[in-house]
């Protein structure tokens, strides 16, 4: 199989990793040019110990670190302008090696091992700086959060997370209209939802009726994660299944507030 078709199904993925990295399509799609090229010329190797992919984006990092440093300047931080969303300006905020670990993780689904792989790093090293980047990135876009639970010391262990990462609980709600009448009071940032409430209601059924009025990022945390991959709204970008470990809410949270376009609108 040729180098192309190998690279193919990566390609456009790896040029949506370099947008958001250098916060520029341009500059961007120049860096993959170049790493291509180093590719076809032999001048770089795809890891034959890596996966094509997780060595596609190897290569465009070896490439990044030799020439990239011009691009995390103040200046460029600065230039960003009415052409850039708020997300890219908000990553380039972010210190370099934090941006890279948690777009990798967040935006591209690597695994925190595969991240260290590209990053040619340590996978202890590659969780700090996501947890850096989750830090920052949770300290700019704290938010007040519903959470939807019927199991008291869920909730609470949620609400305590959410409380850990610098955001304002605003409604707790154990059923659909519990759920419905909260955002009536107070419109909230995000919403964690459970999917089975206390009175058999459905918290699918809520977040729905939520989605008519407010657009609002939401994470599922369930014991039936088959119950919202329907294939209709809101099918989530955010699933969680019980028992959940603490660190991947906290992560989901960040991305959620960091990705969803609401969130862009209101920092703008």
């Amino acid at each position: 199989m040729s180098l192309l078709a190998r690279l193919a199904p990566h390609l456009p993925y790896v040029r949506r990793y370099a947008r958001a990295l250098t916060g520029d399509q341009s500059t961007g799609d120049n860096y993959v040019r170049v790493a291509l090229e180093a590719l076809a010329a032999g001048e770089q190797q795809l890891s034959p110990d890596m996966t094509p992919r997780v060595a596609l984006y190897h290569v465009f990092h070896a490439i990044w670190s030799s020439t990239g440093a011009q691009l995390e300047s103040g200046s460029q931080i600065g230039a960003l302008g009415d052409g850039r969303d708020e997300a890219s300006r908000r990553l380039m905020r972010i210190a370099p090696r934090s941006r890279q670990a948690f777009l990798l993780t967040a935006l591209e689904g690597f695994t925190p091992s595969e991240a260290a792989q590209i990053l040619s790093a340590d996978p202890r090293d590659v969780e700090r700086l996501i947890a850096d980047a989750q830090s920052d990135i949770d300290a700019e876009l704290a938010t007040d959060v519903l959470v939807i639970e019927d199991e008291a010391i869920i909730s609470a262990d949620i609400q305590s997370l959410v409380k850990e990462l610098g955001h304002r609980v605003t409604g707790a709600a154990t059923t659909h209209d519990e759920a419905v009448e909260a955002v009536a009071r107070h419109k909230p940032g995000l919403v964690l939802a459970d999917i089975q409430l206390a009175d058999g209601s459905s918290g699918i059924d809520a977040v729905k009726d939520i989605l008519k009025d407010i657009d609002v990022p939401v994470i599922f945390i369930t014991a039936f994660p088959e119950r919202p991959l329907t294939g209709e709204r809101p099918e989530p970008t955010f699933l969680i299944t019980k028992p959940f470990q603490p660190e991947t809410v906290k992560a989901a949270i960040s991305q959620a507030l960091f990705f969803h376009p609401s969130r862009h609108k209101e920092a703008a």
